[in-house]
């Protein structure tokens, strides 16, 4: 029986651009209202063609262990059977968040 190691796609919003990022471990963070992103995958140096997105993902996230991202930036995460290739593109249209439940004040 065959291991296979899950590969997770995560797209959310970070400052007007949709980041696209892969990751081979997702889970809801024990802060409030984040999701946990680590291992993250980029595709291989062996490649001649170099994707300009892909490099500026890479020095963004170089020397990252884990990412803590809100809720309200996700967009989607599937989990997928192998890495492909990560990209920032304009966050076009309007990309709204699910509303969040009232924490209760104090006294009520």
């Amino acid at each position: 029986m065959s291991k296979t190691k899950r590969m997770y796609r995560v797209i959310f919003v970070n400052q007007d651009e949709l980041f696209e990022l892969y990751a081979s471990h997702v889970y809801q963070s024990d802060m409030y209202g984040f999701v946990e992103v680590e291992e993250f995958v980029f595709g291989s140096r062996s490649q001649v063609v170099v994707d300009p997105g892909e490099e500026k993902l890479k020095g963004i996230f170089s020397d990252v262990k884990r990412s803590f991202i809100p809720m309200q930036a996700i967009v989607r995460i599937d989990e997928v059977n192998k890495e492909g290739v990560s990209k920032i593109s304009d966050a076009k249209g309007s990309i709204s968040s699910l509303p969040l439940p009232n924490s209760p004040r104090k006294g009520e």
